[in-house]
């Protein structure tokens, strides 16, 4: 495969060569420090701004309000609306003070997220009552206790604790500490991760949230007696919209194909995912200043969405049965900025589901976040997960940027295209230290880090929005490589398991899984190519599963 090898050489770097100095990870860190001021809930006010933020760069960087843009318009986005079933919410101020001491325990000044997501207003000088301790909020710990018009705080689920305390025992609020592990809360100790409680127009309630630091404090002043606190909120629920900013790069032969990319903008956080918003944002710049210079032609469309997680996928892929059919590829941005020297953890990619999901041993690892163990007809085949791996993997090199894989666990904007059974992955990073805390601010923000994220995942659209026979080709030389280096890891680690007394027809299987997975990745290769498909490819498809399971069955035999 002469050509593949060439072809290897030329495309990555070709695209690498065109990005590289162009790619600005400190215009796309100007994006997130906008959008990370304050807390986006869809609808609400720091929501609705950060998308006509975005849209206001669109329009700088050429592209053209799909209501005044002509046929021949490559560059185009629309602002989708749609009403809210229920009302948004923000939070403006908030403090919590022990009765008779000068400084409050906690304030919204410097945590953001103390306040629980669709607490209600207090009165403006506050609500002062006794603190109830509960422990850790258990069925029996609020046996025999009155809370009725008592605040009660546990170490627990704030909305679990609000359904039993203010809903179904009439407490006036409550006080919540619940902090994983993984966040090393008696390190970062004065962080708080946020959370909601149901929003509730009848009790008209609240929660708050602890620091390591406050919860220690409260619960030292309780050990010596009653304890009465002053709580003041000051937030704002109001009815709203839902907006979704969507632009388009146009195709210019199969415009209606295309690679999908999502980035969502609700959560208080910089990295989560201000870091998404401000990525995606300058992969617009960049792709629309190659267009406009000559230096890209994407045969197939390029589309960005910045919106709700999960709701404007969805939302786009179900409100049109016909586009959906024509979305080969789906990338979400998600926590892609992470200064990992202060955050802790590693870049990501989430594969879609394979056997490392089911069978999740030697380098693979599931994050901190975790994922359920799958079952062999979850599997999603195709070859998009090695593809973005090695495009990511060179970038790694090049940058001395530690790139790693972690098996399918869910939970952002790549399920919806999985789902709708479309080829999707996560861009990620995980462990973050300060994942959904008020921690997570700008100072967290790497700048080389959205440069590498935004460069590896622009040139994988470039590469697939325009790939012809010989990409395909290459691709399909690259993705027989992969599952070669993984069927000889696999394989290695089931003889040392067999040798340790593990069942073989056991091990059997999970090198027979792999193989089934990698023959169906190759054969999904044959709707790559722009041109359709060809005798070229399917026998490149061919050979390479013969190849493979040739290796797979003598691996087999030698057990």
């Amino acid at each position: 495969m002469i050509i593949s090898s060439c072809m290897k050489q030329s495309v990555d770097e070709k695209y690498f060569n065109l990005i590289k100095d162009e790619f600005s990870g400190e215009k796309a860190k100007a994006t997130v420090a906008f959008v990370e001021k304050d807390w986006r809930v869809v609808g609400n006010t720091m929501f609705n701004a950060s998308i006509f933020h975005v849209e206001n760069k669109l329009k700088i960087y050429g592209y053209i309000n799909e209501d005044n843009a002509k046929s021949e318009d490559r560059l185009t986005y629309r602002i989708e609306k749609r009403p809210l079933n229920r009302p948004t919410w923000e939070i403006k101020n908030a403090s919590l003070k022990i009765t008779g001491d000068e400084k409050p325990l906690l304030e919204h000044s410097s945590n953001r997220n103390m306040v629980v997501l669709n607490s209600f207003s207090t009165a403006p000088e506050g609500i002062e009552a006794e603190v109830i301790d509960l422990g850790s909020g258990s069925e029996a710990d609020f046996k025999g206790k009155n809370v009725k018009g008592k605040i009660v705080f546990a170490e627990s689920s704030v909305s679990r604790l609000f359904g039993e305390a203010v809903q179904n025992r009439g407490a006036l609020g409550v006080i919540a500490y619940r902090m994983p592990a993984y966040l090393k809360p008696e390190l970062h100790r004065n962080t708080i991760q946020f959370s909601g409680i149901p929003y509730d127009e009848d009790k008209k309630s609240w929660g708050i949230l602890l620091s390591t630091s406050a919860r220690d404090e409260l619960k030292s002043r309780l050990e010596k007696g009653k304890v009465t606190v002053n709580v003041m909120i000051e937030s704002s629920i109001y009815d709203s919209e839902e907006l979704t900013l969507i632009a388009d790069i146009k195709g210019s032969i199969s415009p209606d194909e295309r690679f999908v990319y999502s980035a969502h903008v609700q959560e208080p956080g910089a990295n989560d995912n201000a870091s998404g918003v401000g990525c995606l944002t300058e992969i617009a710049r960049v792709a629309a200043e190659l267009l406009d210079g000559g230096d890209i032609d994407p045969k197939r469309t390029i589309t960005m969405i910045w919106g709700d997680e999960i709701r404007s996928t969805r939302n786009y892929i179900q409100d049109d049965s016909i586009r959906a059919k024509g979305i080969k590829w789906g990338m979400s941005l998600d926590m892609v900025g992470e200064d990992t020297k202060k955050t802790g953890g590693t870049f990501l990619i989430e594969k879609m589901p394979d056997p490392s999901a089911i069978w999740t041993r030697g380098d693979d690892k599931h994050s901190e976040w975790g994922g359920d163990v799958l079952s062999e007809s979850d599997m999603r085949p195709h070859y998009y997960n090695d593809f973005i791996v090695n495009r990511f993997l060179k970038i790694g090199k090049t940058y001395n940027w530690v790139v790693k894989t972690n098996p399918f666990e869910g939970g952002s904007d790549h399920t919806p295209f999985l789902r709708a059974n479309i080829p999707g992955l996560l861009l990620w990073h995980f462990t973050d230290e300060f994942y959904h805390t008020d921690g997570d601010r700008l100072e967290n923000v790497s700048a080389e880090t959205l440069r590498n994220v935004g460069t590896g995942a622009l040139i994988s659209a470039l590469i697939l929005s325009s790939a012809n026979e010989t990409t395909a080709l290459w691709i399909i030389e690259e993705l027989k490589n992969s599952a070669l280096q993984r069927l000889g890891k696999e394989i290695a680690l089931s003889k040392t398991e067999i040798a340790n007394g593990k069942n073989k027809d056991d091990q059997i299987q999970i090198i027979q899984s792999w193989t089934n997975w990698y023959e169906a990745a190759l054969n999904s290769c044959n709707n790559i190519s722009i041109e359709g498909n060809s005798n070229q490819v399917n026998t490149a498809i061919s050979n390479a599963i013969n190849e493979l399971t040739q290796y797979s069955q003598n691996a087999i035999k030698s057990f």
